[in-house]
Formats: structure tokens, sequence, C-alpha cells
């Protein structure tokens, strides 16, 4: 694994994103999920830059082509009384894996993490994605099994919260 001498990596700017939602719309068909995109890329911009500012996002590009994203937000550790960053999103264009990129979008959240003295840098993987799981594992990550994930979404949202 070569790290592409012509990448850079920045944070999307508002330009960005109907390529950022382009992206994001290829990670949801490579896993399976394109049914579950219902936003848009309007959405997304105002999530990014608008007030108040949801997430932020960085881009990989290579030759001035879009290869690659992160799309992150600030977290809490209670334990640790800090500030963490999870990472909704890493996302790298079939077609330009295995040169670093992904590897380069992980480096530049941790430093992004140390310089706002973040506890930790956190994300979710999908239990059938065993080539993510590895990457991840060979960058430092553990995989915690005792773990799961809680969601509620739609009309059971709406029922938690009294208005269903």
């Amino acid at each position: 694994m070569t790290l592409r001498s012509d990448l850079i990596v920045r944070f999307a700017e508002p330009n960005d994103c109907h390529t950022l939602f382009a992206l994001i719309q290829c990670l949801a068909e490579y896993e399976k999920l394109s049914h579950a995109v219902t936003g848009d890329a309007l959405a997304l911009k105002e999530h990014l830059f608008g007030s108040p500012k949801y997430i932020e996002a960085i881009l990989a590009e290579s030759a001035g082509q879009a290869v690659g994203f992160a799309l992150f937000f600030q977290n809490y550790s209670t334990f640790l009384t800090k500030p963490g960053i999870y990472l909704e999103d890493l996302f790298v264009v079939p077609e330009f894996r295995r040169q670093g990129i992904g590897k380069a979008l992980l480096t530049k959240l941790a430093k992004i993490a140390i310089e706002r003295d973040c506890g930790r840098l956190e994300w979710s993987v999908l239990d059938w994605n065993v080539s993510a799981q590895a990457f991840y594992r060979r960058m430092g990550a553990d995989i915690l099994d005792d773990w799961r994930i809680c969601r509620v979404t739609a009309e059971a949202l709406s029922h938690l919260a009294g208005q269903g």
C-alpha cells in the first residue's frame, strides 16, 4: 500500500456538498443500503455549515477528483470527562482502495482529535465487512464485542417522545 503522491485530505467546503452527497450515495450502494438514503445535498450542507453545525467532513482528493470522505461529529465521554469524535462514515471509492487513502483519512481524524484534546475517536463497523474490520485493527482500533448499537427511528421515536 503506497500513499498516492497527489493525495490531498482537507475539510469539506460549502461547494463540496453535492460531491460529498454523491460519495454518500456510493457508500450506501456499497453497503446495499441505497434504499435507506432519504436525505439530500441541501440538508447535508445545512448540517455541515448552518447554525447549529451538527457534523464535519473531510474529503480525500486525487488529481482533483474526490475519492473518499470521512463524516464525523463531536461526542462526549462521561468517564473520561473529555470530548470525543464519532466517525459516522468513512468511505473510499472502490477503485482507489489499497492506496493509503483510508489511512490518510483516519490519520487526519486522529490529528483533529488530538488538537481538540479528545479522549477518543470511535466508530461502528458492519459485522459482515471483515475487510474493513481487518483494516481498522491494522490502524490500531479495538473492536468492542461486548457493546451493541441501540437505535430508535421513525414511528418508534415518535412513540418514545410521547407523540405516537
